[in-house]
């Protein structure tokens, strides 16, 4: 397996901006969100299971996956909450770990939103948090136009805390400046992790 770094952030923090742009530079970029809906496509046995202990509400009517339903689900019951976690976190941990197995770049970016939650941090080689005020985190997520603000603020109330981040991250970009600062910062540390990704090979040899 590569060298991985984990890269992880609260909602509306930017987590898919600095994965997109590190993916840009020729990293394989392993993420959760995706491995998430992919699971929740409708056939899939996550989504069975999902929908034989909610019922029919879970779904639309085409079949798919009603995630306004579900997002309500983990928002406002912590029993529903912890269900949901426990049917669909090893899966997607199994799923990226196969393709971490099959990662051919020089180091690996593993996006991990929930990685403070699961203490996922020590299955990884660093962890890289991308950091903004909460007020910020507020204005893009709802710039995005399909979340309401109370289910942004329960969204941010039941995840970990900006400071329960900082205490696991060994690099922390700071994200509440312009794009182009931000591409400045991934580079840096992109030249960063190679360093640290050819020692690491170089003391396995």
């Amino acid at each position: 397996m590569s060298y991985t770094v984990a890269l992880t952030g609260g909602i509306g923090s930017g987590k898919s901006t600095v994965a997109h742009i590190f993916s840009n530079l020729g990293i394989n970029v392993i993420d959760s969100d995706i491995i998430a809906r992919q699971v929740l496509t409708p056939g899939q046995p996550d989504l069975l299971a999902l929908h034989a202990y909610f019922g029919n509400d879970i779904l639309m009517k085409n079949g798919f996956l009603n995630r306004i339903f579900l997002r309500d689900k983990i928002c406002n019951s912590s029993n529903d909450r912890e269900w949901i976690n426990n049917l669909l976190h090893p899966t997607i941990r199994r799923i990226a770990y196969q393709q971490l197995l099959h990662s051919r770049s020089m180091w690996s970016l593993w996006v991990v939103p929930l990685l403070v939650e699961n203490s996922l941090q020590n299955y990884v080689d660093r962890v890289l948090l991308v950091d903004v005020d909460p007020i910020i985190q507020l204005d893009r997520t709802m710039m995005r136009g399909n979340i309401q603000p109370e289910h942004i603020e329960k969204i941010m109330s039941i995840q970990a805390d900006r400071f329960a981040r900082i205490s696991v991250a060994d690099d922390i970009i700071d994200n509440s400046g312009s794009l182009d600062t931000l591409k400045t910062k991934v580079l840096a540390l992109h030249k960063y992790y190679l360093s640290l990704a050819e020692s690491r090979n170089k003391y396995l040899l």
